[in-house]
């Protein structure tokens, strides 16, 4: 899964109240947000094929409780498409009827386009065959149908994760304009009064989605460290910058004077603090690695790479 897809991802299901309120107001009001939500994407993956397992989409479904005249639960499906396919609308409906099937349930679907190509929005599945006929209609959204001033006047989160979404897509590979765009995004966010939750989760995005050469990352780092921005441990690259300039000494000496295994919970734990979960595999070759050396140089790739992909590709593992 390409890193945009795991940054929709991750944002959507740690801001799933704010995601549904941007996107489907009307049913975000319905929805009895005490009663808590459920992300259900293990259930998802279970009804996909062995073909879309290896494709590994970016999907989410959710159980939330609505009250419309009695309390009850339904199911939110949620895609994120990055790129057009002419078997989507299939797929949608594939999802649809696989989930009625299993949970029979009410089901929402929403999908959210973020491709570059304005004309791709395909918001239906027909089947006709011989005066049979079945048309399924799915909720749809396109990141660069949105009005730039609208979202940045929005005070939902998500008008900030969409207009990044749309920056990233104008920008390119063009290191001035995202650092630009950049620049702009992170002072509207950190004027906006969010939680410290609200604030992790968009700069995550924002920091995945324009991300900078580590030169220019360093100089915008040091431009909001001189305004008072001192202290963001929590988001990506300046976190990463934050711990080379400090944290990672502290650690390097307890590598030299620990032991091996404690060199290797170093590893893990740098790893978990950034990424989360460590996959059983991984777990195995960093407890079952023997040199020193290779494990200081580990502990400097969790702390700079971008995901564990990254890692893995870097330390060849």
């Amino acid at each position: 899964m390409a890193v945009e897809d795991e940054l929709w991802k991750e944002t959507i299901g740690g801001l799933f109240p704010q995601f549904l309120s941007f996107f489907a107001p009307d049913l975000a009001k319905d929805v009895l947000w005490h009663r808590g939500y459920e992300l259900l994407d293990s259930e998802l993956h279970q009804i996909a094929s062995e073909s879309e397992e290896t494709t590994r989409y970016v999907d989410r479904l959710v159980k939330v409780w609505l009250r419309d005249g009695e309390e009850r639960w339904i199911l939110v499906h949620v895609e994120v498409q990055g790129y057009r396919d002419p078997e989507f609308p299939k797929r949608m409906f594939t999802y649809f009827y696989r989930l009625w099937d299993k949970f029979g349930r009410d089901i929402v679907s929403l999908v959210v386009f973020s491709d570059p190509l304005r004309a791709y929005k395909p918001g239906r599945f027909l089947w006709e065959f011989y005066g049979c006929r079945l048309e399924y209609r799915y909720r749809t959204y396109k990141v660069l149908d949105y009005n730039d001033q609208e979202l940045e006047k929005s005070d939902n989160p998500f008008g900030l994760v969409v207009l990044a979404a749309k920056r990233s897509l104008e920008a390119g590979e063009d290191e001035a304009r995202k650092y630009r765009f950049k620049r702009e995004l992170l002072k509207m966010l950190l004027e906006r009064g969010y939680d410290r939750d609200e604030v992790r989760h968009v700069f995550r995005f924002l920091d995945g989605m324009l991300k900078l050469d580590r030169e220019k990352e360093k100089l915008l780092y040091e431009e909001f460290h001189r305004e008072g921005v001192k202290a963001m441990p929590y988001v990506t690259s300046w976190e990463r910058i934050a711990m080379e300039k400090g944290m990672k000494k502290g650690m390097e000496k307890g590598m030299e004077k620990g032991s091996l295994e404690e060199a290797r919970e170093m590893v893990l734990e740098a790893l978990e603090e950034r990424f989360g979960v460590v996959p059983p595999d991984l777990e195995e070759v960093i407890r079952g690695r023997e040199d020193r050396d290779v494990l200081r140089k580990w502990l400097r790739l969790a702390i700079r790479v971008g995901n564990l992909e990254e890692f893995r590709k870097e330390a060849g593992v």
